[in-house]
């Protein structure tokens, strides 16, 4: 079997393409586990999370990224946050009714796809495209001819294995510098990589899936990264946040409710906080502006 969650870069020796190679099944199963998404929304969140992934593997950038879809269909965002280290996590918005059988489209309705790089050194960039294709995939080939303008094509599979949600992908992109007369090898290897199955993807060791699609090339495979869910949320956080909120308003949540809870939308977790707690906080804060 694979080892699961890792991502494998490699390199078409003599040819100036390199390809990654990524599954992420059991971020994927974590990052749903506290959720109860309908299963097009699951689908969707496993092809960003592949995406994603794959994305930052191509980007030579210490921080975080978060690739997101927003639109004004039932699905009104869907989003991965991600950063350098491949730590994932991601959720979704819902206001509507999502069928079974629903399309990008049908989702998401009108929509675009944004995304955010913020390094820990230098400049936040953010890439911001329609979503005008009736795939993931094709969106994603939109955004790399929009803003990277490097021949890429990516390749997503999600599935289910051993009844568990599971989600692994591809990337084939020539390098930068490298165009002359590529395309067309590129195109020879597409052909070859869109062969792919989700299941092959799921299963396999990534030594016998490259001999399977390129055994006539000379491929170099570079030491993997492992992919992990890890949610960013914490108890100070939560704190941080209270500490803006007028007293008034925290007042009234506890005088309605009796305590303050707040939800983590990526991982389902709870911080609840009760009056001492508040007291507390109020005290900070006043220490700090004193």
């Amino acid at each position: 079997m694979i080892k699961h969650d890792q991502l494998h870069r490699f390199l078409f020796e003599g040819h100036s393409v390199r390809g990654e190679l990524v599954s992420v099944s059991e971020t994927y199963q974590q990052m749903l586990e506290n959720h109860s998404f309908p299963q097009p929304v699951q689908q969707l969140l496993g092809e960003l999370l592949v995406a994603t992934s794959l994305l930052t593997a191509t980007l030579k950038f210490n921080g975080d990224i978060t690739v997101q879809i927003q639109g004004d269909g039932p699905v009104k965002l869907a989003v991965i946050n991600g950063n350098n280290q491949q730590q994932m996590r991601g959720t979704a918005r819902i206001d509507g009714d999502v069928k079974t059988e629903s399309s990008l489209r049908d989702m998401i309705g009108n929509g675009y796809m944004v995304i955010t790089i913020t390094p820990t050194e230098g400049e936040r960039y953010q890439g911001v495209v329609a979503l005008e294709g009736e795939t993931l995939e094709e969106c994603l080939g939109a955004y790399f001819k929009q803003s990277e303008q490097l021949p890429t094509r990516l390749f997503i599979r999600t599935g289910m294995l051993d009844g568990k949600v599971a989600a692994g992908g591809m990337l084939l992109q020539v390098l930068p510098n490298e165009h002359d007369g590529n395309e067309e090898l590129l195109d020879h290897l597409v052909q070859l990589t869109a062969t792919i199955k989700g299941e092959e993807l799921f299963t396999l060791d990534v030594e016998e899936i490259l001999h399977r699609l390129y055994h006539e090339e000379d491929v170099t495979l570079y030491e993997p990264q492992q992919v992990a869910f890890r949610c960013t949320c914490s108890r100070q956080r939560c704190i941080d946040t209270l500490m803006t909120l007028p007293e008034a308003d925290l007042q009234e949540i506890l005088h309605s409710d009796g305590k303050i809870d707040m939800g983590c939308e990526f991982c389902g977790k709870h911080y609840v906080f009760d009056e001492n707690d508040v007291s507390e906080i109020k005290a900070t804060k006043t220490a700090q502006l004193h």
